[in-house]
């Protein structure tokens, strides 16, 4: 007989998890992020891993990097495996609500009494680890939030018997903690200018970064088309011996956009065809659960990746199952419709080419019959240059700060860049409820709001919104 869980139990061990997590050094919630090898170490994952008993030896890994695009093709990827019968892990970061979202098997989240029994096994180790730091050298650094994350995500998929494992990187590619994985495919979905105090103020540079991630002889699928990130990315392949699958060169895509989503729900259309090694594979009109040709872009990277996973594993991914992953797929905050009558629409843009993206789908997609934008963003990312691609594709402007996190742009300084943009003065909140409040107050059921500019800003105003909805879905 199974004796049911004590819910308080396992509330109170959960707090006790996430207390613990929560006093680790944690770069997503720092104002500004050293990324160098003295803060970034693979040496200290490695070693977490070895003493976890390497729970990620033997799996069969899908290692997905890009400045943008790599959560949705990470999704994509490990539901089509689970749609094959595969029963598939997936690592994403950062996370919407709660932390157990970024370790699902099969689309399903790490439950809170497993994340409790997965950070209570990992927590012995980590305090090793941090008295034999500190014993080499006092300012030694035990595991990150992160590191411990992946660590603990890598042990969910071992305990659960994943069959595959799709890893998403965090910042990078080099020196991320997923890198100390042996892939059978790596990906890198794109390049575009974003943590350039991090990774570089170039393409080239970034590329370079994103590169790291590329095994000797492992297989790597590439959804960038720029010149100069491109020509990085096949010589870092060169060097090390890797093939290497390009978007545009071996696998192409056709898509055909849904139509008047703020009228009713509907599926695009994605061509996708593909010649290069391992090929050909062609699957035509395949229904797509996500908005954007971005996204039609993610699933034809994903499908060429998991053409080479076939490749490199001997399994079997049939049409259906492509089609099946691809249609049922719902990926929170990317062009995310919540609500309709008005529409609201959540996407986590966070750099100029993500806002790009957004504004394409927007087109594409919907036909409101006033745009409304809440607004807020990320310290050291491009504001001025997102602002200045979102101001004319709206009709009002508001601009507001997500809370609880050092990296957020102060509103009074997001204020003032959005007027030297625009040369006109915005209405702006502190609090991203009180913007919402107002916006939901002005809009008629015909209109569409947007909510973007970071994932923590995506995050916290979808809370608000579906608990105080401006129309029904």
């Amino acid at each position: 007989m199974v004796v049911p869980l004590d819910p308080r139990l396992v509330a109170s061990r959960r707090d006790a998890a996430l207390r613990f997590l929560h006093e680790r050094i944690d770069h997503e919630r720092a104002a500004s992020i050293a990324y160098h090898e003295g803060e970034f170490k693979l040496a200290r994952m490695r070693d977490l891993l070895a003493r976890l008993g390497n729970p990620d030896r033997g799996l069969p890994i899908l290692h997905i990097a890009g400045t943008k695009g790599k959560g949705s093709t990470a999704a994509m990827s490990a539901a089509v495996l689970s749609a094959a019968g595969y029963r598939t892990g997936l690592f994403t970061s950062p996370h919407l609500d709660r932390v157990e979202e970024r370790m699902a098997i099969d689309g399903q989240p790490c439950s809170p009494d497993e994340l409790a029994d997965l950070v209570e096994g990992v927590a012995p180790q980590v305090r090793e680890m941090d008295h034999q730091g500190i014993r080499r050298r006092p300012a030694e650094l035990g595991p990150t939030y992160f590191e411990i994350i992946t660590a603990v995500a890598l042990a969910h998929f071992a305990r659960r018997k994943a069959d595959a494992a799709v890893l998403e990187v965090g910042l990078g590619g080099r020196l991320d903690s997923t890198n100390v994985c042996h892939p059978k495919v790596s990906v890198i979905t794109s390049i575009s200018l974003d943590h350039t105090a991090q990774l570089g103020h170039s393409l080239e540079a970034i590329a370079c970064e994103k590169a790291g991630i590329i095994k000797p002889g492992v297989p790597v699928v590439s959804g960038v088309v720029e010149p100069g990130p491109q020509a990085v990315i096949r010589n870092v392949c060169q060097a090390r011996q890797s093939l290497l699958v390009e978007m545009g060169r071996d696998f192409a895509f056709d898509y055909h956009p849904p139509r008047r989503l703020d009228r009713a729900p509907a599926l695009g259309r994605v061509d996708f065809r593909y010649e290069g090694p391992g090929g050909p594979r062609v699957c035509q009109d395949l229904p797509l659960g996500l908005v954007g040709r971005h996204q039609a872009a993610n699933a034809a990277v994903a499908l060429a990746a998991l053409v080479q996973f076939e490749q490199a594993t001997g399994w079997r991914i049939p049409d259906e199952a492509i089609r099946d992953g691809l249609a049922r797929l719902a990926w929170p905050a990317r062009v995310e419709v919540v609500a309709r009558h008005p529409t609201v629409v959540i996407d986590a843009a966070h750099n100029v080419a993500s806002v790009e993206a957004l504004l394409r789908a927007l087109d594409e997609s919907f036909a409101p019959r006033r745009r409304y934008l809440i607004f807020g963003t990320t310290l050291e990312k491009d504001v001025r240059g997102m602002l200045a691609r979102l101001r004319g594709a709206f009709d009002h402007v508001v601009l507001t700060q997500y809370l609880d996190n050092p990296r957020a742009v102060p509103v009074e300084d997001l204020r003032a860049m959005a007027e030297e943009v625009s040369g006109c003065p915005h209405p702006w909140f502190a609090r991203p409820a009180d913007a919402w409040g107002a916006v939901r107050a002005q809009a008629g059921a015909d209109d569409l709001i947007c909510v973007t500019g970071s994932f923590f800003l995506a995050a916290q105003l979808r809370q608000e919104v579906l608990a105080r909805p401006a129309g029904p879905v």
